[in-house]
């Protein structure tokens, strides 16, 4: 605690020093944060952005990355980016959402065909607007930059395979901490129980869950695969993530040096997809040899079928946007 602390404390200073206005020609370090260690695809993806930043202002301006919830959860990292003690955060829809309300489709189950249909819709006209939103809202305090890919998330536990609706029925699993995933695994037969991902090791191994729900490299990265060795690609959300920034301290920032931002912040939503792509093969090819049971569902429908609650009780607010969703090719 004592150390986020500093780190927060030396956050506010060094942007009340550099970033206080364009006439200072001194180098400007933009603190960036995620919860995922060194080598995330999302995390580095930043790390290639601050290097593209340090060569075209000849370092002048620069990166300093802070992985690995050094700053705190997604909540907390966006509290900081608001007053200006960080400046780039790497975020999910769900913390956006309850400002951004449109956001909160991207949460809705099988709302996305595939991770191609939903890599077109982030691409498209969809995926601008709603950073837009995100930019033009002032009560986010933040500044839409790229959307990140993160792949499509799947149940994996350690009592059984599960190869049907059938086989979710009475297993209790982790999901993300919003009543729409909640309610996803509910309607599938299962018990989600609400919790932050930092408890999800202790809760596995004492039984508090019996499973998760996540894609590729979360399922590798957070080392539950060893634990829990039956992985069903039911691929229930396909969740694209954000890339945000400061509000506070892009407007101390030069009409320039705003310029390089959202060239290179946008810039990083096809850079760090390569790099997912390849990092998902990895992780498939670790858990697969360390004797992971891999499922694949030929025919999702009877999941897409039970999970219609959820659809009558969100969805309908969406209406519109979900039409258009579904309409991209």
């Amino acid at each position: 605690m004592q150390t986020r602390r500093t780190i927060l404390t030396a956050g506010l200073v060094a942007a009340a020093v550099t970033l206080a206005g364009p006439a200072l020609a001194q180098k400007t370090v933009l603190k960036a944060a995620d919860v995922h260690p060194l080598g995330y695809p999302t995390v580095e993806a930043v790390v290639q952005m601050g290097k593209k930043l340090e060569q075209a202002t000849n370092g002048r301006l620069s990166i300093q990355m802070y992985p690995s919830m050094q700053l705190g959860g997604e909540k907390e990292m966006i509290e900081q980016a608001q007053i200006g003690a960080l400046q780039i955060a790497r975020v999910s829809v769900g913390p956006v959402g309850s400002v951004v309300d449109d956001l909160n489709v991207f949460n809705m189950p099988f709302v996305f065909r595939d991770v191609k249909h939903m890599r077109a819709v982030i691409d498209g006209p969809i995926g601008d607007e709603l950073l837009k939103k995100i930019t033009d809202n002032p009560k986010t305090g933040l500044i839409g930059l790229a959307w990140m890919d993160a792949g499509a998330r799947s149940f994996y536990n350690k009592v059984r395979d599960i190869k049907s609706v059938e086989d979710l029925k009475g297993l209790k699993f982790r999901m993300m901490g919003n009543p729409i995933f909640v309610d996803t695994a509910n309607a599938l037969g299962g018990n989600g129980v609400a919790m932050g991902m930092d408890q999800v090791m202790n809760a596995l191994q004492t039984g508090v869950v019996d499973g998760a729900e996540n894609n590729p490299p979360s399922y590798d990265s957070f080392g539950h695969f060893p634990i829990a060795k039956h992985y069903t690609l039911t691929e229930h959300l396909i969740i694209p993530e954000i890339l945000v920034f400061s509000r506070k301290a892009f407007d101390a920032m030069s009409k320039e040096d705003q310029a390089l931002i959202l060239k290179f912040g946008k810039e990083t939503q096809l850079e760090q997809r390569k790099l997912w792509d390849a990092r998902v093969k990895v992780s498939m090819d670790k858990i697969k040899a360390a004797g992971v049971n891999v499922i694949t569902i030929a025919d999702k429908k009877p999941f897409q079928d039970a999970v219609k609650p959820v659809w009558d009780k969100y969805g309908a607010k969406y209406a519109d946007l979900v039409k258009r969703i579904q309409d991209v090719k």
